[in-house]
């Protein structure tokens, strides 16, 4: 069997591996392989090849890392923020730290404003730290 058809193969398994994670990761090694194969097409040798396919590889995984980076290391905003939550109870007054309901379900959250609260009172969230939501009267 050819050598480039051996990248092929190689890249299309990894394009269906692709299919099945979602990442994006599998995606760009399988590119690598098929410049790999590009290479052994125009009767390159292997060793060659497999540097084009290295740096194909590492160049596009950077892209990939860069282009899926957590929100906050790109500015880009919670979809929390801005949404409304439901003050349950008090953990500690003194430290504004309460439970809220948010989605079905019960949350830690630091209240940011320093007035009474009353069970039911619709609360809106500023930011999100960590599992803990930061949150108050004025909506954003």
């Amino acid at each position: 069997m050819d050598q480039y058809l051996l990248w092929v193969l190689a890249a299309i398994a990894l394009v269906i591996a692709e299919l099945a994670t979602g990442t994006f990761y599998l995606l760009v090694i399988a590119v690598a392989a098929f410049a790999g194969a590009g290479m052994a097409w125009f009767q390159q040798s292997f060793w060659l090849s497999a540097v084009v396919a290295a740096a194909v590889a590492a160049f596009g995984v950077i892209g990939v890392s860069r282009y899926r980076a957590p929100a906050g290391t790109r500015g880009n905003a919670s979809l929390d923020v801005g949404q409304s939550v439901v003050f349950e109870s008090w953990i500690s007054e003194g430290e504004r730290m309460a439970r809220v309901r948010y989605r079905n379900t019960t949350w830690d959250a630091r209240v940011l404003d320093a007035a009474p609260l009353e069970n039911g009172r619709v609360l809106h969230i500023r930011s999100v730290e960590g599992n803990t939501l930061q949150v108050s009267i004025a909506p954003v």
